[in-house]
């Protein structure tokens, strides 16, 4: 990623190198979670262990408890990933997370910011409503959106109803 690199003053702040191979376990023990609503995750090696770029990466605490892995898609930023493990749910981790997300696609230049959820999972699609996000039509998404969606469903990520949301920025 380029641009701002200001760490959030709610506590959300760049990764380090060093620090992405423990974001493991804080993405497994999140993914646990949906284990409760009937959502079991194909053994897949987790999203973040896919990125090797802490600049990707915003993570809050120390050591990190919680992060959030964005990307582009159709030329604006995407949030690849949003996790917090659970023994530090609750605390509004997340949310900060989710504004420091916003916050850098602001300084980018970005007018939105993108993602793919669980449509019926509270701590996902509701949530996310709840902080701006509205969920998009296909005919609204660009090629490299409906590429990722159908690349999720050949993960085998789409183990209930899933949507694309978006929260536009103010510019």
């Amino acid at each position: 990623m380029t641009g701002d690199r200001r760490p959030d003053p709610g506590g959300a702040r760049w990764a380090e190198a060093g620090e992405l191979p423990g974001l493991a376990a804080v993405e497994t023990a999140a993914d646990g979670m949906f284990a409760a609503v009937g959502i079991i995750f194909p053994p897949d090696p987790t999203t973040i262990a896919e990125t090797g770029d802490p600049s990707r990466v915003l993570v809050a605490g120390t050591p990190p408890v919680g992060f959030a892995m964005i990307g582009w898609v159709d030329g604006g930023v995407h949030l690849d990933q949003l996790a917090v493990h659970p023994d530090h749910g609750r605390r509004g981790i997340g949310g900060r997370l989710l504004e420091a997300v916003c916050d850098h696609a602001a300084s980018v230049g970005a007018s939105a910011v993108t993602l793919t959820t669980f449509r019926d999972v509270p701590w996902n699609a509701p949530w996310y409503a709840r902080r701006g996000f509205a969920v998009l039509d296909p005919a609204e998404w660009g090629p490299e959106m409906a590429a990722l969606v159908a690349h999720e469903r050949e993960l085998g990520i789409e183990l209930a109803p899933r949507v694309v949301m978006r929260r536009p920025l103010a510019a």
